[in-house]
């Protein structure tokens, strides 16, 4: 007999296969020696009253031989000699599960990448960590597996409108995840962990017949009469191919600008922009399970929080828990913070984006208001609102006054959070996660006024929500900037495809339509089955 169950449990007996067998028998009423095992189809975590506990959803065998979890069959083809090709820009979570989308359809996959493969990324890494150096194409956004393979890698989305969430998370398994991101609330497989698996699924793309090639970057389109042919790449070689799927990430700056440049449509989209804030872990643990020491079969403490502030959301983002905060600029003269945590989660910091919705209007006026105080009497700052590229400028204009804060070699502006309040310089800073260094700075200085309000405001009340959070234990990090994109590459919501040059395709985060490694994927395969589906109707024509 198989039965669904489901159990409460304590941690330390929720760890324990022969006590949830035990239960197992309690709840179906037989033997304990009858229940020959189970596997967890879902597990949470339940701290709302003062002991937490796991709540798990099983599949229990009872007198019969255990079976698998069933899996997704995935039937991948050999592409050498397809004879049709798509060239994918970006080899981050949507260009790679396109990739491994358009093999399962007999096409092959050319991905071209501007930087470099995992294992050679670290470098430059550890030279903008260590040196304060940043490399333009080689960096925490740049690179095989996109901004997600050094930050963090959370498995978890929102909306599963885009496509199947299992269907994604069993990919990452067959490539050598945890299969326990198969059941848990909010997966998580680490940084530590993903480059390993990004590079299974690089060695898998190139034994199916798909190519990829790094250091190897877009900088033109060749289009005739609104059709897209190919790419210019690297402003020498051109490629040809039936279709080009556009998945560069939110920090392209210069594809959005080369798009502008050649009159391809594209259109300024709201993003959030704010801080990273630092807590030591143990305290996060104490505020959310209400204990002075974190049992040994909990995990880190995590949160979300979002609060309505003076008209608008101030909400955390990419909950680092046991994390540390990493230097995610491009260019160099920006300073951009992100946060990661090992598989684990075991370092002594718990570390979260706190940001504030930005829209176009939001930026003109404090344009304007800047260009007030700079401009002389005949002097006169023009702004464009219709400028699809706004957003992108304001960005990257608040980047550059974090650096300059900060004092350069990408030691960053921070402030403890109860002096941000107060609108006072920290005397003195915390310990930090952040390799680079901080640098004691009244934040009004980098953000804008109702981007410092608002955040400020919303502290305040995100202590009412948990006891302890607010505090000038936790220092506050300028600035968290790169959420997502601030521009949107418009494409059809039928075909898929740019709504001005057919063959086109943009997708995931860069282009507006995702949030996420699991929703970028799930788009990049989205667009993958489109382009799949137009290549059999043109078979069958």
């Amino acid at each position: 007999m198989q039965q669904q169950i489901t159990l409460r449990l304590l941690p330390s007996l929720a760890a324990d296969s022969t006590a949830i067998k035990k239960e197992i028998a309690n709840v179906t009423g037989v033997a304990c020696e009858a229940v020959s095992g189970y596997y967890i189809q879902k597990q949470s975590i339940d701290a709302r009253s003062k002991q937490a506990y796991i709540n798990l959803t099983l599949q229990a065998f009872i007198n019969e031989p255990v079976q698998d979890r069933q899996g997704v069959e995935f039937t991948f083809q050999n592409v050498h000699n397809a004879s049709k090709k798509v060239i994918v820009v970006g080899a981050g979570p949507a260009g790679l599960f396109a990739a491994l989308r358009l093999i399962e359809a007999g096409i092959k996959p050319v991905i071209i990448e501007r930087g470099k493969d995992v294992r050679a990324r670290r470098r430059d890494l550890a030279a903008l960590n260590k040196q304060g150096e940043v490399n333009p194409e080689s960096n925490y956004c740049f690179g095989e597996g996109g901004a997600g393979t050094y930050s963090d890698g959370k498995l978890y989305t929102r909306s599963s409108k885009r496509g199947s969430i299992d269907r994604i998370l069993q990919l990452f398994v067959r490539f050598g995840a945890e299969e326990k991101i198969l059941y848990q609330s909010h997966p998580h497989i680490g940084t530590n962990k993903l480059p390993h698996i990004i590079t299974a699924m690089r060695e898998f793309i190139i034994d199916c017949g798909g190519e990829i090639h790094f250091e190897t970057k877009l900088t033109n389109f060749i289009v005739e009469r609104d059709v897209l042919k190919g790419i210019e790449i690297n402003h020498v070689e051109k490629l040809y191919a039936d279709a080009v799927i556009l998945a560069t990430g939110h920090s392209a700056r210069d594809i959005f600008e080369l798009l502008h440049e050649n009159k391809i449509a594209i259109e300024a989209k709201p993003f959030a922009l704010g801080v990273r804030i630092e807590h030591p872990q143990s305290l996060i643990d104490s505020i959310q399970y209400r204990c002075s020491v974190r049992s040994e079969f909990l995990p880190p403490a995590s949160y979300s929080l979002v609060e309505q502030v003076q008209g608008k959301g101030v909400f955390s983002f990419c909950m680092c828990p046991g994390g540390i905060i990493a230097p995610a600029a491009t260019s160099p003269g920006e300073l951009v913070v992100n946060g990661w945590s090992p598989s684990k989660r075991n370092n002594a910091f718990a570390n979260s984006g706190m940001v504030v919705t930005i829209e176009v209007k939001d930026a003109v006026e404090y344009i304007k208001k800047q260009s007030r105080k700079l401009s002389g009497p005949k002097t006169k700052i023009q702004i464009d609102e219709n400028d699809p590229l706004l957003l992108m400028k304001f960005q990257q204009a608040i980047e550059q006054k974090a650096f300059v804060a900060g004092g350069g070699k990408f030691v960053a502006p921070a402030q403890r959070m109860a002096d941000m309040f107060d609108r006072k310089t920290s005397s003195s800073l915390p310990d930090c996660s952040y390799l680079p260094g901080l640098n004691s700075v009244d934040l009004r200085q980098v953000l804008p006024p109702f981007v410092f309000d608002d955040l400020r405001l919303g502290f305040k009340a995100f202590g009412q929500k948990m006891r302890g959070y607010f505090t000038n234990e936790a220092v506050v990090v300028a600035t968290e900037s790169r959420t997502s994109s601030p521009v949107r590459i418009p494409r059809d919501n039928e075909t898929l495809q740019h709504t001005q040059i057919k063959g086109l395709y943009p997708c995931g985060e860069g282009a507006g339509y995702a949030g996420g490694i699991v929703s970028a994927a799930m788009d990049g395969e989205r667009v993958a089955a489109m382009i799949a589906a137009v290549s059999d109707a043109s078979k069958s024509a």
